[in-house]
């Protein structure tokens, strides 16, 4: 069973953030700047040790790397954004890259919406700050001439000699089938058998059944906590103008509920599961948020450990975790100072149990 984690790279500055948001903008703002919306909510989330670190740093993936993989993670998916052939957040994984002595194994999953304020936690109508465009084979050999040197990569993940690449919403691309089709001969000429396209299953999204989209990844707690937002399990926020905390203030669904929709639905040969951490958007958006309850490690490795049975049982060796560090959505494997190395230590502790 190979865990795989998305692995989120907004942890440094870059241009585009700046002008929107000011000189030194990254997550840790996000993160830093939250506070509890009732009593007893968990924020702000606070990293161990206050490592609120920069990615930009050699040693920050060495580091995350190293307790990823002694926990026995297989590799990180990292967001990969792409705009016409304008990047944004690219430095991490292209450091990656250029250091071999980090032995660790990753792939893409590609965010193709496009560059909005609403994603880093504005508030209101979405403000788009790059728009995504597809084009035609010209952009599509461009941007597969970028994934090259990382599909050549020996540590980049591979499944049947095709590298590994996730899309987030392939619907959205109007020719996604002969984008894919020409991807699969570019990578031919380059010595593999082909490209293995995972689409990402959402609530409202979901692209599997062209001929060249081998699999489908859950991305949850998004997928089942879209489809409760229509149930009555979902709390729906009160406007309530009081000095008191209140948790029915948020929106807010129960984490093991989450969890038992998630394990109930059946999955088929590369249909993979995803097992989420926690789920808590506040640090974005505020009394808009959308907040599990009930998260602990003890609750994650249930689950997780319920997975990777069911997995095996559909014939299935990839499973994902989401997220390694997305701390403005309460969702990271990381340590910090409430939890310390306890979800970690269950990834650790269930693989040993299970014999991986």
């Amino acid at each position: 069973m190979k865990l795989i984690t998305f692995y989120l790279p907004q942890f440094h500055e870059i241009p585009e953030n700046n002008t929107a948001w000011g000189k030194g903008f990254t997550e840790w703002v996000n993160v830093k700047k939250a506070k509890p919306l009732f009593w007893g909510h968990n924020q702000p989330r606070k990293p161990l040790h206050n490592n609120y670190y920069n990615l930009l740093d050699e040693d920050v993936m060495e580091w995350q790397m190293g307790l990823a993989k002694r926990a026995g993670i297989y590799g990180f998916c990292f967001y990969h954004y792409w705009f016409g052939g304008r990047m944004v957040l690219e430095k991490p994984v292209q450091m990656l890259l250029n250091n071999k002595n980090i032995n660790f194994h990753y792939c893409f999953s590609w965010a193709n919406e496009p560059w909005t304020k609403t994603w880093h936690g504005a508030g209101g109508e979405k403000e788009i700050l790059i728009p995504q465009n597809y084009g035609g084979e010209e952009e599509w050999k461009a941007h597969y001439h970028y994934f090259r040197p990382f599909f050549l990569d020996k540590r980049y993940i591979k499944e049947n000699n095709c590298p590994v690449l996730l899309i987030y919403r392939l619907r959205n691309i109007s020719r996604f089938n002969d984008m894919l089709r020409y991807w699969n001969a570019c990578a031919k000429e380059d010595g593999f058998s082909g490209i293995f396209i995972v689409s990402m299953d959402t609530w409202r999204d979901h692209a599997d059944k062209s001929c060249w989209v081998n699999a489908s990844v859950d991305f949850e707690p998004n997928k089942s906590r879209g489809e409760a937002m229509r149930s009555v399990s979902f709390l729906k926020p009160k406007k309530i103008k009081s000095v008191f905390w209140n948790r029915f203030a948020v929106s807010s669904i129960s984490y093991q509920k989450v969890n038992q929709q998630m394990i109930q639905r059946p999955h088929g040969k590369n249909q993979f599961r995803t097992v989420f951490v926690d789920f808590d958007d506040s640090p974005r958006r505020g009394e808009r948020a959308v907040i599990t309850r009930g998260s602990s490690p003890r609750s994650f490795g249930k689950c997780l450990r319920r997975s990777i049975e069911l997995s095996r049982t559909e014939g299935n060796t990839y499973l994902f975790i989401n997220a390694w560090n997305e701390w403005g959505e309460g969702n990271y494997l990381e340590p910090d100072e409430r939890y310390g190395f306890a979800y970690l230590n269950q990834v650790k502790k269930v693989l040993k149990r299970r014999g991986i």
